[in-house]
């Protein structure tokens, strides 16, 4: 009987569930070697059986996630998480640096009939998860070696270089040094290839903290750029504001 797996979606732009039919020809070959039992964005829908592996994208942000994703946790063998909404509560996150309530009030007529929670968070806050895989979106390649690893009994690698090392590799001309332009290359882990720097572009830190990442001084260095700390704050403060190192930098240069 070959392993099971769920693409489930949570509050989320569905990137990276485009992630799986972006792989092309690999999506056929994984699909030869598991049963894809839900997966809305594909086709199958069969959210309460029992899996292997549950690949879970979006944040939680209302009464009824809470709910759900601690049924999906108890039919699920592993739970992953894939990309920044699901690993650091992505972009719906910035209303935990305001007045939830304000907002809704300000979109809709009837709030009172709006079941939404004051924050959006990372799923890891509500239940165990057994891998994170960073990035907004995440890369197929990401999605489909952690299959593979887990299918065959090995502990997915998890990628914590720096984008400056990717740039290096590649043998781009750093942005900061050459041009001045604000990057957050390093303190953001790789995986998206240095897109942004390769055309000339600083990176947004769409793929999270990278490992021993010195937020302090990447700070300070945005600040020598001529950043004012309301605009430091925003770079940390951005699609991964959950994220540990990133919403205590964001938060110490938003108070100042």
């Amino acid at each position: 009987m070959k392993p099971k797996i769920a693409v489930h979606k949570f509050a989320s732009c569905d990137g990276c569930q485009l992630a799986f039919l972006n792989a092309g020809e690999d999506l056929l070959t994984l699909a030869g070697m598991v049963d894809i039992i839900h997966f809305t964005e594909a086709g199958p829908i069969d959210e309460e059986t029992e899996v292997d592996i549950a690949f879970v994208e979006g944040s939680i942000t209302t009464p009824a996630d809470c709910n759900r994703i601690q049924r999906i946790r108890k039919n699920s063998r592993y739970l992953l998480t894939i990309g920044a909404c699901a690993t650091a509560g992505g972009l719906q996150a910035l209303r935990n640096f305001a007045n939830a309530k304000e907002w809704v009030a300000s979109v809709y007529a009837a709030p009172e009939y709006i079941q939404s929670l004051a924050t959006s968070t990372p799923i890891r806050e509500h239940v165990k998860v057994d891998l994170e895989l960073w990035g907004c979106p995440v890369s197929a390649k990401q999605v489909l070696r952690a299959v593979h690893d887990l299918l065959f009994g090995v502990t997915p690698k998890v990628e914590l270089d720096k984008v400056c090392m990717e740039c290096k590799r590649q043998r781009h001309v750093c942005v900061m040094v050459s041009k001045n332009i604000p990057c957050m290359g390093p303190v953001t882990r790789t995986g998206c290839g240095a897109i942004c720097p390769q055309v000339g572009r600083g990176c947004y830190a769409c793929f999270g903290p990278a490992e021993n990442s010195n937020t302090g001084a990447m700070g300070v260095w945005l600040q020598g750029l001529g950043l004012m700390p309301e605009a430091i704050a925003k770079r940390f403060l951005f699609i991964n504001s959950e994220a540990p190192e990133f919403r205590a930098a964001g938060t110490q240069w938003k108070s100042k």
